[in-house]
């Protein structure tokens, strides 16, 4: 209690970081942040570029944590913070361009000198013309040109972000990228200019190594950057989905003005064709609305006065008024974004290895850098210092843990996108993990496999009771009741035009059922429980409780006066995807079950008809977390379904929480997975998705991992005994580029995930197979 007091205590700051390029950055950025009094948590993503802050009221500010980033060597990037808005994508379209010159630049520059050098080597005519041309020292002298300007022009990105941290005792990516291609600059100068303080025979210069790397790096680097923007594409067209202007009514005129001058209660004028700007209530016209956005319903809703309309979906022939009732970020569709951002930039339990991994890789790498010239330089052959720089270089420049880096939050980045395109909103990043290793599905039967419009199906009096009279005196009970069985009554009172009356003393006692006064008579309608309760004997009507239940109808009975009056069956249609849903959770090797207050004959015999596996029946409202307990069991995670408000405690103690997102907004908030519309197959969708991403993130860790541990011993000089193989540095810095490129293009391939099978289609539900609603 004392934690959670703590954390809606504090508030949460966002913001864009500027200069991060690998996965010691992300650890040095938020050291510093932590570091500033009043911070209570902090979690920086590589791929997202994104800071997100919790801090006690009070404390730090935005300024303090932004002066923290700055000093550790990072800025902070003006402008609202968040992808797909304006600041953001101007910013990373400048980065891109910025990377492209710069690496164009750079290429220019280090092609001709690449020439000179390699070509001499390779070529014996290359060498020949140069010494008949412009003579060994003049070729040094040109070199040198060269190599300098793209040292201290494009690579002086690296130089001035390196050297600052590897004073502060934090090295980084820049720092090794500068040690290396400075040593290799340093040592040609020194080489061209001053050759006679070199022992004899190690006067060679090595310019072309630091040029190619710095070109190579800045190559990997522009190629990144393009990888990460298509990362964040399920944003950008979530994003896209918006309204720019909106019609409004302002002083008895229809003005268009922009999105962001609409306020609350304006009156919206919506055309044919129009996209709905914000959220709001039709005042007045009706249309069929294209809500596939939010629901993945094909067909156009229909909307008349009163109905509730959605930002970004679009109108379809007719027009109508209405009033907006939520702006800015409190739409739905900026929800949905704030959630997938959200749920982007969060860190999974598998990312905390690569977090103690990298807080010490750039150190060591460091430190084996300089054993690796120590032994050359000792133990190597001649000339020793010429090996000793080339081969400590190479470690240098192999090691930077880009890919390390980029492996875990590039694939939640695309893994989360993906599912949002396919319906499913992942509010909290975690679940993404957590959920490929669920072994059971809990499914609330009431709204989730149920299509939560019941209809009342029998009723069978007692004798010496009259149907139309019990009818009426039940409906005018149930009439004050929100519970969905009380509104099928209620409607089925209406078509038959039987006149309602006012209720008095009205309760309702969830899981049992309702009791108040209509016309001088006490009435009660529930549960066999409750009639037992109360007192009533219902053994008249067992026989047809049974039959009801073995059709898999939930019977409820109503007593007058404390005497049995009737038994009513209220049925709530199974939703046509139910089936092939728990067909597909099956097909993942998952068991399912089912939580209701139905009793157990009820419960089994829809079990039977679905194909469920467990049955947890007869389950109060307050029950609920004791049945996912229960069902837990020895060990087994378990992920629940629901929609309802009384579902809300059980989808957060479940491993899983996962509500359907034509539910309520209480159920939504507590949950970690919501599925935007009401279609369970899209549980299976959400499973595979989460596997999918698992799998992906490991394939990435295992190449970041397995390319430090098998060239960096390599880049040291280890297989020269064997082969005389060695690591040139200008193959260090390609094989360290692809290594990033490799990983964001292997989490790219995320966005062609499509989890349900082909044909997998839903299989109707028989009219005698139709499930049954409890009254709880």
């Amino acid at each position: 209690m004392n934690r959670m007091n703590q954390v809606n205590a504090t508030k949460s700051i966002d913001f864009d970081i500027e200069g991060m390029t690998c996965a010691s950055c992300v650890s040095r950025v938020e050291k510093s942040i932590r570091a500033v009094p009043g911070v209570t948590s902090a979690s920086v993503n590589l791929a997202t570029e994104r800071a997100m802050v919790e801090v006690l009221p009070g404390t730090a500010t935005k300024d303090d944590l932004a002066r923290a980033i700055e000093i550790a060597g990072y800025g902070v990037r003006k402008g609202e913070a968040g992808a797909g808005t304006p600041n953001r994508e101007e910013a990373k379209r400048a980065e891109v361009t910025a990377l492209r010159n710069a690496t164009l630049f750079a290429a220019f520059l280090t092609a001709p000198l690449f020439v000179i050098e390699m070509g001499s080597h390779f070529i014996p005519a290359v060498h020949m013309f140069i010494m008949d041309t412009i003579g060994m020292q003049t070729n040094r002298y040109l070199q040198f040109v060269l190599a300098t300007i793209v040292l201290f022009g494009p690579g002086r990105r690296f130089l001035v972000t390196g050297f600052p941290n590897l004073w502060r005792r934090s090295p980084d990516m820049n720092s090794l990228v500068a040690l290396g291609t400075s040593a290799a600059w340093g040592y040609s100068v020194v080489a061209t200019f001053a050759p006679n303080v070199l022992p004899v025979g190690t006067s060679n210069v090595y310019y072309e190594a630091a040029a190619v790397i710095i070109t190579l790096i800045l190559l990997g680097r522009y190629l990144e950057a393009r990888a990460k923007g298509r990362t964040g594409q399920a944003i950008k067209r979530l994003v896209g989905l918006q309204a720019k202007t909106a019609r409004v009514q302002r002083g008895g005129a229809i003005v268009e003005v922009s999105l962001d001058a609409v306020t609350l209660g304006d009156i919206v004028h919506i055309r044919p064709g129009d996209k709905i700007p914000v959220d709001g209530r039709v005042l007045s016209g009706s249309s069929y609305v294209d809500e596939a956005m939010i629901t993945g319903e094909p067909v156009p809703a229909q909307k008349t006065e009163g109905a509730e309309v959605v930002g970004g979906t679009i109108n379809k022939t007719g027009a109508f008024t209405f009033e907006a009732t939520r702006i800015g970020r409190d739409t739905v569709l900026a929800q949905i974004i704030a959630m997938v951002e959200a749920a982007q930039g969060a860190k999974l339990p598998i990312q905390a290895l690569v977090d103690r991994v990298t807080g010490v890789f750039v150190p060591i790498v460091i430190g084996v850098a300089v054993m690796t010239f120590l032994v050359w330089l000792i133990f190597g052959p001649s000339p020793q210092l010429s090996f000793a720089l080339v081969n400590a270089v190479a470690v240098l420049i192999i090691a930077c843990p880009c890919a390390m880096g980029l492996a875990t939050p590039t694939s939640i980045m695309v893994g989360t996108g993906r599912a949002a395109e396919l319906g499913i909103l992942f509010r909290k990043g975690e679940a993404l993990q957590t959920l490929r290793s669920a072994d059971i599905v809990a499914l609330d039967k009431t709204g989730t496999l149920t299509m939560g419009q019941p209809e009342l199906t029998d009723l069978v009096v007692a004798p010496g009771f009259d149907e139309a009279e019990i009818l009426k005196l039940v409906a005018s009970l149930e009439q004050h009741s929100e519970h969905p069985i009380a509104e099928a009554i209620v409607r089925h009172a209406n078509t038959r035009s039987i006149g309602l009356m006012t209720a008095a003393d009205f309760d309702a006692d969830p899981g049992f059922g309702v009791t108040g006064v209509v016309d001088g008579r006490k009435v009660l309608v529930g549960a066999d429980r409750a009639l037992q309760r109360a007192g009533v004997e219902i053994a008249s009507f067992a026989d047809q409780a049974l039959g009801l239940a073995q059709l898999g109808k939930s019977p409820l009975f109503a007593a007058l006066d404390g005497q049995l009056a009737a038994i009513i069956a209220v049925a709530d249609p199974i939703k046509p995807t139910s089936r092939a849903a728990i067909e597909r959770l099956h097909s993942l090797g998952l068991r399912v079950a089912m939580i209701t207050g139905d009793n157990e004959k009820t419960a089994h015999a829809v079990a039977r008809q679905l194909g469920i596996d467990e049955v947890v029946a007869e389950v109060l409202p307050s029950g609920k977390v004791d049945a996912i307990k229960a069902l837990r069991g020895a060990g087994r995670r378990l992920a629940f379904v629901g929609d309802g408000i009384n579902d809300a405690p059980a989808l957060a103690e479940a491993d899983v929480g996962i509500a359907v997102g034509t539910g309520t907004d209480i159920a939504i908030e507590s949950a970690d997975v919501v599925l935007m519309s009401g279609d369970l197959r899209a549980v299976g969708d959400a499973i595979a998705v989460s596997k999918a991403t698992l799998r992906n993130i490991k394939q990435n860790l295992f190449w970041a991992f397995a390319y430090n541990t098998i060239l960096i011993p390599v880049a040291a000089g280890l297989l020269y005994p064997v082969g005389g193989i060695l690591l040139s540095p200008a193959l260090a810095a390609g094989a360290m580029a692809l290594s990033s490129v490799f990983v964001l293009g292997n989490a790219l391939r995320l966005r062609r995930v499509s989890p349900r099978p082909v044909g997998h289609q839903s299989r109707s539900v028989q009219p005698d197979a139709e499930m049954k609603l409890e009254h709880a």
